[in-house]
């Protein structure tokens, strides 16, 4: 099994999204690399611990490579837009592809230059090791699941 983590904005579309995908076999959400121990939500969202809101995510690379599943990361998010995804604005609302096997890196590079080549802006995902990662609260997790009818700001059927 591999593991990465996403962040690409409210995590709980994220997390809806990466959950359907064939192979990935875990998700949860959570704040990754920022500076606060263990932040709550309300924390989080006044932009001065750090953090973003992210999915980490463990898939088998026997049924879906990380190229694939970052290839469809990338399909969700708008990776031009500093802190913010759709109407979401904040630094919590990043984009990030956080690392967990060094390995992994090469690909995430490959994947990233493509991406520079389809828009005009600069991309700003960031790519870094992941530092530290938090899960979120209970009610944030597989938030969709529970509340179908929830907001989403990505369009979960691409």
């Amino acid at each position: 099994m591999k593991e990465i983590v996403l962040a690409g904005g409210c995590f709980w579309g994220v997390e809806e999204y990466m959950s359907r995908i064939d192979g990935v076999v875990d998700t949860k959400v959570g704040y990754a690399n920022g500076t606060k121990e263990n932040p709550t939500y309300e924390e989080v969202c006044t932009n001065t611990t750090g953090h973003a809101e992210a999915c980490y995510v463990k898939f088998d690379e026997n049924i879906i490579s990380l190229e694939e599943l970052l290839n469809r990361f990338w399909n969700i998010i708008d990776p031009t837009l500093k802190n913010r995804q759709g109407p979401d604005i904040g630094s919590q609302y990043r984009t990030g592809i956080y690392y967990i096997d060094e390995k992994d890196l090469p690909i995430i590079i490959k994947t990233f230059e493509e991406q520079k080549r389809k828009y005009d802006s600069p991309i700003v995902t960031e790519v870094e090791p992941l530092k530290v990662f938090y899960d979120a609260e209970e009610y944030h997790q597989k938030y969709l699941k529970k509340n179908p009818g929830g907001y989403c700001h990505i369009n979960l059927d691409k």
